[in-house]
């Protein structure tokens, strides 16, 4: 299977850099829980793509909604993204 590469212009910035480090020292150390917070448009999932690529485990990204997925755009089977609209009633 191909390393995940993230392909950007961006580089990680403000608090992200800590952020991923600290993602990632959890992840060494089997941290069977953490959590990223930050408010809309802050960064989160390019921060969370930045430690898959670190640490090169499989990843199951769930989003809220259709925008969230379609934000995520993962080839070479590093992972795979199931998304499904919410019923209507």
């Amino acid at each position: 299977m191909d390393r995940f590469k993230i392909v950007s212009p961006f580089e990680p910035q403000g608090d992200q850099p800590q952020a991923i480090e600290e993602l990632v020292e959890g992840v060494d150390d089997a941290e069977r829980d953490q959590v990223l917070l930050g408010v809309t448009g802050s960064g989160k999932t390019f921060t969370m793509a930045h430690v898959i690529e670190r640490t090169q485990r499989p990843a199951l990204i769930l989003g809220a909604d259709a925008m969230r997925g379609s934000q995520v755009d993962i080839s070479a089977g590093a992972a795979r993204i199931c998304m499904r609209r919410p019923a209507t009633t």
